[in-house]
C-alpha cells in the first residue's frame, strides 16, 4: 500500500511539473521554432492581481505563458524594485517617486488592484529572478536613472544564473553597447523606431552578436523587412498594447486577428491578456 501512494505521489509531483513548463523547453522553442509564436505578459499576469507583484508573476508562470515583462528601478537606498511609472500613486495611493523612498517604507504601502489595497507589496528585483529561475522568461524592461543601476541589475542576473532567461531591453539601439560592455553574455532586445533603425541592429547584430529579438511597431512594420530579421535568426517582437487590446476587450479575437494580419511575422506579442492571447494562438496552432 505505501508504494502504491509513493507512486501516486511521484505521479502527480511529474504532472505538477509538466504544468510549468520548464524554461529550457521555452528557451528551445524561442530560438529554434520561429513558428511558434511567445506570449508576453505586460507587467506580468495582472488580471486578478496587482501589475508587476509577485502574484503576478506566478500567475504568468502557472498559466504557462513564455515571458513576463517587468520595470525596474532603484528606491533611495539603492534597493532595485518593480515597479513601471516613476511615481507610486497609481498602484499603492501613495505620493511620490520611487526613488523618494527606501525600500523598507516602500513595504509599507500595500499594492492596489482595482483600487483597493492586498496582500502584496512592492517586489524587488531579486525576488522576482528568485521566482522565476527555471519556469519563465523574463523582459527587464530597464527604467532606472541612476549609474550604478545597469551594472546592479545585471550582477543580479549573473548572480542567478540567468543569463539565458533574461532579454535586457533598451528603448535605443545605441545603447546596446553599454550592456555589452558590462557583460556580453545578457540577451538584449532594443527597440527600433524605423525601417532604418532596424536595418542598423541587424548591422550591430552582425558586429557583436546578434540580437535575440527586436522590438518593432506596428507604425512601421512591412513584411520585407521583418522577413530579413527572421532570416538573421532573430525574432520580431511587436505590442497588442492599446488599439490591439482594446478590439479584443470589445470582441474575442477581432484584435488578434487584426494584429496577425497587420503582423504576420511578428513572433512574440505583448499584451495586457496574455491568458487571451495563450488560448487564441493554441486555438490557431501556433503554440503549444
Amino acid at each position: 500500500m505505501k508504494r502504491y501512494f509513493l507512486l501516486l505521489f511521484c505521479a502527480a509531483s511529474l504532472y505538477a511539473n509538466a504544468q510549468t513548463r520548464p524554461v529550457d523547453i521555452i528557451l528551445n522553442e524561442f530560438r529554434k521554432k520561429p513558428g511558434h509564436v511567445m506570449v508576453a505578459a505586460h507587467r506580468a499576469a495582472h488580471s486578478k492581481y496587482p501589475e508587476n507583484s509577485l502574484a503576478a508573476v506566478k500567475e504568468a508562470i502557472n498559466q504557462g505563458i513564455d515571458i513576463a515583462e517587468i520595470d525596474v528601478r532603484a528606491t533611495k537606498d539603492s534597493v532595485l524594485v518593480i515597479m513601471h511609472d516613476a511615481t507610486i500613486l497609481r498602484t499603492t495611493g501613495q505620493k511620490g517617486k520611487v526613488s523618494d523612498y527606501t525600500y523598507a517604507e516602500l513595504q509599507k504601502f500595500p499594492l492596489l488592484f482595482n483600487g483597493k489595497p492586498t496582500a502584496e507589496k512592492i517586489p524587488t528585483f531579486d525576488e522576482v529572478l528568485k521566482l522565476a529561475k527555471d519556469k519563465i522568461l523574463i523582459d527587464i524592461d530597464f527604467k532606472a536613472d541612476e549609474d550604478y543601476a545597469m551594472g546592479k541589475t545585471i550582477d543580479a542576473i549573473v548572480a542567478h544564473k540567468m543569463e539565458d532567461q533574461a532579454l535586457f531591453f533598451l528603448y535605443d539601439h545605441k545603447d546596446a553597447a553599454k550592456v555589452r560592455a558590462i557583460n556580453p553574455k545578457i540577451p538584449i532586445m532594443p527597440r527600433v523606431h524605423n525601417v532604418d533603425e532596424t536595418y542598423e541592429a541587424l548591422a550591430m547584430g552582425d558586429q557583436g552578436g546578434k540580437f535575440p529579438v527586436l522590438h518593432v511597431d506596428d507604425s512601421f512594420y512591412n513584411d520585407t523587412t521583418m522577413m530579413r530579421v527572421l532570416k538573421k535568426g532573430t525574432r520580431v517582437w511587436i505590442n497588442a498594447l492599446g488599439k490591439y487590446d482594446k478590439m479584443e476587450e470589445k470582441q474575442a479575437d477581432s484584435g488578434f486577428d487584426q494584429l496577425r494580419k497587420d503582423a504576420q511575422y511578428a513572433n512574440v506579442i505583448q499584451t495586457d491578456h496574455p491568458e487571451k492571447l495563450l488560448a487564441y494562438l493554441r486555438k490557431k496552432g501556433l503554440h503549444k
